[in-house]
C-alpha cells in the first residue's frame, strides 16, 4: 500500500523591505514601505499615536462611452435607470466601504463624499471628493469611490456599449495629515 505523499506548507511569503537596501540606483536612500514590517511580512500600520486632524482627498477619472450609450444615458433612455445616479450612490457607499475592499486600510468614520459627474463630448469626467477628521487620511476612499462609480456606469451601459474605457483614475489632492497637503501637477 502507497503512503500519500504529505505536502509541506510553502514558507509564508515575504515583500522584501527596502530598507534593507541603503539606497536605489540613483543613490537615494531607499523608502520605507510603512505596510511592510522588518522581515517583509505585510502588516496594519498602526496609527494609534497619531494626532487626529481634518482630512480631504480628491481623486478623479473618466469613463468613455460611444456616442449610441451617450444619447440613451442623456435622453432618460438606460432600461435600468439613470446610470449617473446609480453610479453617484454606488460611489458614496463605495467610499464607505473602502476599508472592506482593500486589505490594509483602516475603517473610518466618513463625514463627507460628494461624487460629481462632468459630461464630456466623448463620455464623464467623474470627480470624489471625501472628508474626515481622523488619524489616516481618505486618499483610498476617493480613489474607491471614482472606480466604483465609473464601474457602475460600465456595469449599467453594458447592453448598449461593449466598448466603454475607464481610466485616468489619479488622486489630484490631499490635505492633511503629518505630509500636509499634495496637488497633483498638471
Amino acid at each position: 500500500m502507497k503512503r500519500p505523499r504529505t505536502r509541506t506548507p510553502n514558507p509564508e511569503p515575504r515583500i522584501p523591505n527596502p530598507e534593507s537596501r541603503p539606497s536605489t540606483s540613483s543613490g537615494r536612500p531607499a523608502l520605507k514601505l510603512s505596510h511592510v514590517d522588518q522581515s517583509g511580512k505585510v502588516r496594519m500600520v498602526d496609527v494609534g499615536d497619531k494626532a487626529e486632524t481634518a482630512r480631504e482627498a480628491v481623486a478623479v477619472g473618466r469613463i468613455r462611452v460611444s456616442a449610441a450609450a451617450l444619447t440613451e444615458i442623456r435622453a432618460g433612455r438606460v432600461k435600468k435607470g439613470d446610470p449617473l445616479q446609480a453610479a453617484r450612490v454606488a460611489g458614496i457607499m463605495a467610499a464607505k466601504r473602502t476599508s472592506d475592499l482593500i486589505p490594509l486600510c483602516h475603517p473610518l468614520v466618513l463625514s463627507h463624499v460628494h461624487v460629481e459627474f462632468t459630461p464630456q463630448k466623448d463620455g464623464y469626467a467623474i470627480e470624489a471628493r471625501v472628508r474626515t477628521t481622523g488619524r489616516t487620511g481618505v486618499e483610498m476612499e476617493a480613489l474607491t469611490a471614482v472606480s466604483v462609480a465609473a464601474l457602475t456606469i460600465y456595469d449599467m451601459l453594458k447592453a448598449i456599449d461593449k466598448e466603454m474605457v475607464i481610466s485616468d483614475i489619479c488622486l489630484t489632492e490631499k490635505r492633511g495629515g503629518k505630509s500636509g497637503e499634495y496637488r497633483k501637477k498638471q
